[in-house]
Order: C-alpha cells, then structure tokens, then sequence
C-alpha cells in the first residue's frame, strides 16, 4: 500500500508539473519567444532580418490588443559578417572555431598568416611595449567563470570589448581572443568590439574555449606559433534600424508611464531566443496579464528596443527621442530566461514603503531582496539617466547564460517554460504595484 501510495503521489506530481509546462508553453511570453525565433530567426541589427523582425512585431503587438503601436526609426554605422576560419600553422595544424567580432576590419585577401604571440590576461597585454606587436596576430587569454548574478561579465567582456583596440594600439596586425563565454562547447561567441580614437581597426575573432585551452596548452610549450585568420566581415557604412513601441493605456493619461523593455535585434550565429526574445515575451505578457481586474491607473509602455547588440543604439535613441516626456519607472529583461531570484532597487527614500511592499509580493516566488541599487538594462540607461526615474531590477539566474550568449546555442530549446512563467510571475507582481502607484516614484 505505502508503494502504491508512493507511486501515486509521483504519478500526481508528475501530471502537475507536465501540465504547468503545458501551461507555460501556451503563455504569451513562450509564444513570442518561439514564433520570433522560428518565424524571424537571427536578427542582426541593420540587416533586412532585423527589418522583419520590427515588421513581425508591430504585426504580433497590435494582434495582442497593445495600442498606439509604432516603430521609431534611426541608423546605425553597419556591420556585415563574411566568410571565417582560422587554422595554426605552426608548431602543429590545427583548425580553429572561430568567429568575428562585430566591428572587426576584414583581413586582406586570401588571408592574414603572422605568428601568434599568447598573453594569459589583458594586463599582461597592456604591459607588451609599444610597436612589439608589429606584424603579429594577438591572442588573447582570460579565466572568466560562471556566477549566478553575471558579475563576471564585467571585467573580463573588458577582453573583447578593449582588448583588440589596446592590440592594435601596439602593433598588432590582428587579434584573436578565448570567447567571453563559461561554456565548454566547440562554439565561439561573437559580440561587439570597439576602436578608440587613433587606433585603425584590424580583424579580430573569438574562438571556442576548447580551441583556447589547445592555444594556452601549446604557448607553454615556449614554441613559436603561427595563424592563418579569414575574417571578412566589416563596416558597410549607415544602415536602417529603429524602436517598437506600443502601449497599454492606464486609468489616468496624465501620469507618466511605466517603461519597461527588451530588446529585438540578436546575433547572428543562433536565434536568439536566450538573448533578447525571451525578455521581450516576458515583459509583454506581464504587460497584458497587470490588466487582470481592471485597467492599472498609469499607461504601461512596452520598448522592443533595435541595434542593442552593436552598441546600445536604440536605448539611446529612445532616451533622445523621449527626453522631455516624463515616465515614472523603467525596467529591462535582457538576462535569459531563467528564474528571477533577487530583487533590487532604485527609488526615492519616500517610495521606500514601495519597495518594502513588492519585495514582500514577491517573497513567495522565491525572491529575495538585495542590497545593490537597481541600475535598469542596457535599454533603460539613457532615459533613466536623464529622467533620474525609479528602477526596479529583477535578477535572472545568469549561472549559465554565458553558456549560450552570442553563440549557435541561442535557440529555443534552451528555453525552460517553467522558469519563464516564473519571470513572468515576478513582472506581473511588480508592474500590477507600481502602474497603480499615484505618487512620485523617482530614483536616487
């Protein structure tokens, strides 16, 4: 009887979470992520698939009943991937998994062959005497690790976003960095890079973390090395990108919204549903579910900002554009879509009773209150820095983000629908509080 019970009792368990997963995938958030992912795919900023991506989601946002939907269009300097490989030549052959970097210069053609000079971290970098570089490919070594808030991120993207420029500065004919990523797979990750002024960009790529442990693992053998680099991609002048906006309009018009956002555009190497579809599903479904039980008192408006990867372009053309209209509070997903599992803020200290109330709604999902101040997404940072609005952050696990970000790993399939509805659980808590906030909010 105790085994038939047993058997029971996991038979129920089993039906229930089935059957919350059948729930998830049914949600708004999972049928955004999905459909921009299968139907739009890789949605490279400035390229025709980021044009339909903006297309797509007027059509998908107005089809949900959000009003006044509307794209917001600027330009952006473009980029354009091209053919790619990397192969030592010396001291052993091997083919390397590579990627560009976005902003990369292309290599002459046929290719770049130089001897690769190693350096375990970018201060041993900065440290190489000036013209050392002079002919040479840099390669360049880090020992970024998994953390559940992402800090990492941070110090050690400073490789790939500095790294190559600093390279050039010195000499270098080209650059190739380990991928800012905690993976283990044969994948490289891309991401954008940046020139100061000065500097002439060179190719630079990233390969696979496997193929970056065989480059260290051969460096200490104290053997000269040598690479062949084809990186094609590169600068194509101004192209078209632009904003989504749309809204769902509160009670009173005459107080100022509350933003929250995402963004549209991905890489170009999966389909980017872990980086950025699923924070736009999340923020739109939580959107539409905080008009459960009446329209909140203040407009909510929903940014599906463009051009984020290549340089946050659209959050700052959304801060210009909106600079003298007032919001109330702004926030972002763009972190995944694993659970939310802290809670942070920025207010003003009257609205401390305010946080007091959504950190205790939010308790009960599992969510604990930090100690940081929220700072928004990448998105948000323009208006809230004009504005000095209230931000409200909800912290995504991020143990395995760099696992996916920016590779051919991006995909739907690495969508868990059971912490997606958990996102979105968390968004709807919070946004049915502050839309039905009347008073001043503002941020520290």
């Amino acid at each position: 009887m105790t085994k038939l019970k047993t058997m029971l009792a996991l038979s129920a368990a089993l039906l229930a979470t089935t059957a919350q997963a059948n729930a998830s995938a049914e949600s708004v958030a999972w049928t955004i992520t999905a459909d921009l992912t299968t139907e739009v795919g890789a949605r490279l900023a400035g390229t025709d698939r980021e044009a339909a991506a903006r297309d797509w989601a007027v059509a998908r946002l107005k089809a949900l009943g959000l009003a006044n939907v509307r794209v917001e269009p600027f330009t952006i300097p473009g980029w354009v991937r091209g053919a790619e490989a990397a192969r030592m030549t010396a001291p052993y052959p091997h083919q390397l998994a590579i990627t560009a970097l976005g902003n990369s210069a292309p290599t002459p053609a046929g290719g770049l062959t130089a001897p690769l000079v190693y350096f375990p971290t970018l201060d041993a970098l900065r440290a190489a005497p000036d013209g050392s570089l002079k002919g040479k490919v840099a390669f360049i070594d880090h020992a970024m690790q998994a953390t559940q808030d992402g800090s990492s991120y941070g110090p050690y993207g400073q490789v790939r976003r500095a790294g190559p420029a600093l390279a050039a500065s010195k000499g270098a004919a080209g650059v190739v960095i380990r991928s800012i990523g905690t993976d283990r797979h044969r994948n490289p990750h891309t991401g954008g890079t940046g020139w100061t002024a000065g500097v002439t960009a060179v190719p630079a790529g990233a390969v696979s973390n496997p193929d970056a442990d065989l480059i260290a693992r051969i460096a200490r053998t104290g053997k000269p090395m040598q690479v062949n680099l084809v990186l094609e991609g590169k600068p194509v002048g101004a192209l078209p990108s632009g904003n989504v906006i749309a809204e769902l309009p509160g009670r009173d018009p005459a107080l100022p919204p509350i933003l929250v956002a995402c963004h549209l555009d991905s890489w170009d190497l999966g389909t980017g549903a872990f980086d950025d579809a699923a924070g736009c599903g999340i923020i739109t479904d939580a959107a539409l579910r905080a008009q459960a039980g009446g329209k909140p008192l203040r407009t909510i408006r929903v940014l599906w900002a463009g051009a984020e990867e290549v340089g946050i372009f659209g959050g700052q053309a959304y801060g210009e554009a909106h600079a003298k209209e007032p919001h109330a509070l702004a926030m972002e997903s763009d972190f995944g879509a694993d659970r939310v599992w802290r809670v942070q803020f920025n207010f003003a200290p009257a609205s401390a009773p305010l946080a007091d109330r959504i950190a205790a709604a939010l308790a009960p999902l599992g969510i604990h209150r930090g100690t940081e101040k929220a700072t928004g997404g990448a998105d948000v940072t323009a208006i809230i820095a004009k504005q000095k609005l209230a931000v409200v952050d909800l912290d995504q696990d991020g143990t395995r983000y760099f696992d996916l970000h920016h590779t051919p790993d991006d995909t739907l399939d690495k969508i868990d629908p059971a912490q997606l509805e958990q996102n979105v659980q968390a968004w709807t808590t919070v946004l049915k509080i502050v839309a039905n906030e009347a008073g001043p909010l503002g941020g520290n």
